[in-house]
């Protein structure tokens, strides 16, 4: 008698991919409790996401295949790593998402997948998915993962499927991307294909309405939060990125030569600095702070012990007090303890010709909004 070994069926595959899609960890932490990925149901990750239009929705997020020639030292999935390789085919991806959304679980998605075997080849299978979608009527979100060192045709193709793409910049920097992998180019590979994709969705633009992200993998390369900081603000100001995004590298996940596995600190330490990096990368987007500002220690790193806004505050005392009544709302998005929310009702109150005494006019006095009483008068 002949046995057949045969691979694993689709659930199976799909469970593999998707457990596997949790190494690209966007969402991981961020400020805002809405912002965290979570999972559902069914044991699989979704993402939260901001849509164009306004409101938000769920990611489900997905590998085409685990399949990898790529030596990325970061990476449990890279070449050479022990780990069971499956993939899919666009046709039975769109399929099995189509089941999901139907069902009400998720309301878009996040594709990305190794590279099996060329960077082209790879978008080919990645583009065919989003294709499928698009001709069974499905409009909604669609985020599609450029592969690095991809042809302008195959970038382009996914501009006209995606409401947002997403090429991973890694880490800051020529220096520190050499000393993940020696398989992809940087330049030509990355930074390139960012431009070409953020001429491609400028204003006025072919795709213009298509967001462009990126995230880093912190840690990986052993650069510092200064390194970061400064290739974060070219890209929101020379390139008009819509988000970027920070993983924390984990100890154990990578080769044992990868710089991160010889970090410092807890792996708290290590959530707690990605979590520092989306504060400062809030107040670059949000409050009106250039990287430059963004308080560092001596090792170019931000402080495990405070938050980013209130190391500058103690910085600068003769900036203090802010007068909640009639300083400017940039002023007033200094203050630590305010955010964005408290602001917009302290100038409700201004419109509606209603002076404050106290902050406990803004409603019940939690822990954020005490830190703000050391620095404002009313």
């Amino acid at each position: 008698m002949t046995f057949i070994k045969r691979g694993p069926d689709l659930a199976e595959r799909m469970e593999i991919l998707s457990r596997d899609s949790r190494y690209d960890l966007a969402c991981a932490c961020a400020p805002r409790r809405d912002e965290h990925r979570r999972r559902s149901g069914d044991g699989k990750w979704i993402y939260p996401v901001s849509l164009p239009g306004g409101g938000s929705t769920f990611l489900f997020k997905v590998l085409l295949s685990n399949a990898c020639v790529n030596n990325c030292a970061y990476c449990p999935l890279r070449a050479g790593a022990d780990t069971r390789r499956c993939a899919l085919s666009p046709k039975e991806l769109a399929g099995a998402f189509l089941a999901h959304h139907r069902a009400g679980r998720v309301g878009g998605l996040f594709l990305s997948s190794a590279v099996e075997d060329t960077p082209d080849g790879t978008m080919e299978r990645i583009n065919g998915a989003a294709l499928h979608l698009r001709r069974a009527r499905f409009r909604g979100y669609i985020h599609l993962k450029i592969i690095p060192g991809a042809s302008d045709a195959a970038i382009e193709q996914s501009l006209g499927l995606a409401t947002a793409v997403s090429l991973n910049i890694e880490t800051a920097g020529e220096r520190n991307f050499r000393a993940l992998t020696s398989s992809k180019e940087y330049d030509r590979g990355i930074i390139r294909p960012m431009k070409l994709i953020s001429a491609l969705t400028a204003r006025g633009a072919r795709y213009a309405g298509v967001k462009q992200t990126t995230q880093f993998v912190v840690g990986a390369a052993g650069e510092t939060d200064a390194e970061i900081l400064r290739w974060t603000w070219r890209l929101y100001r020379g390139l008009g990125l819509a988000r970027v995004y920070f993983s924390a590298y984990q100890r154990g996940a990578g080769s044992p030569g990868v710089p991160g596995e010889r970090s410092p600190g807890s792996p708290g330490d290590l959530l707690t600095r990605e979590h520092r990096l989306y504060q400062a990368d809030w107040l670059i987007r949000k409050y009106g702070f250039a990287a430059g500002e963004i308080p560092l220690d001596a090792s170019g790193n931000l402080s495990l012990a405070v938050d980013p806004k209130e190391a500058w505050a103690v910085l600068h005392p003769g900036f203090y007090p802010v007068n909640i009544n009639t300083d400017a709302p940039s002023r007033l998005l200094r203050v630590p303890g305010l955010g964005r929310v408290a602001v917009g009702r302290i100038l409700e109150f201004r419109r509606n010709g209603a002076r404050l005494r106290s902050l406990e006019d803004l409603g019940r006095m939690n822990n954020v909004l005490k830190r703000a009483e050391a620095y404002v008068s009313f």
